[in-house]
């Protein structure tokens, strides 16, 4: 599900690297098992994360989610990427304030090989609602991986927490 053909992605260690689109390089680690099977683990306690490298300003993390796991409403500060599930399914709310002043929830469910864009201001949940274990792959651009907590109130909408 992950294939891309060779003469389409460069190394990440060349400068294209950051250039590239988060989407991009998460694929592309998401695609390479072997550059990550032996670190990767399950915690029954809180969602396992391991940095998996980082180059040309990107950080790539990997993350396992058992059922029930979740992130927290949260957004990444002035950090914008992707992430793309390796496997299993999770559950994305994205909580904005629409143009009217409405707040608005919108909810997405990437399965394996899909992936979900971020960007400043972007607050969102993440959690795994299914039965089975799953996989992701996170890439971090222009800061360093950063979680800022929020609260979900009905009338203001998302306010850091």
């Amino acid at each position: 599900m992950f294939a891309v053909p060779e003469n389409t992605i460069a190394p990440l260690a060349t400068a294209a690297a950051a250039t590239r689109h988060p989407v991009r390089v998460a694929l592309e680690y998401a695609a390479d098992r072997e550059r990550w099977r032996n670190l990767l683990r399950y915690d029954p306690d809180e969602r396992f994360a391991v940095l998996l490298d980082r180059v040309d300003g990107d950080e790539v993390w990997l993350l396992s989610w058992l059922p029930g796991q979740y992130t927290g409403l949260h957004d990444h500060g002035d950090a914008t990427g992707a992430f793309t599930v390796v496997s299993g399914r999770l559950t994305e709310s994205v909580t904005r304030r629409a143009a009217d002043g409405r707040v608005v929830t919108e909810v997405h469910t990437p399965a394996q090989g899909q992936s979900r864009v971020f960007g400043p201001g972007y607050v969102h949940d993440v959690r795994n609602e299914g039965p089975d274990p799953a996989i992701s792959v996170h890439v971090y651009r222009a800061a360093a991986r950063t979680i800022r907590p929020f609260r979900n109130d009905p009338i203001a909408g998302p306010v850091p927490g």
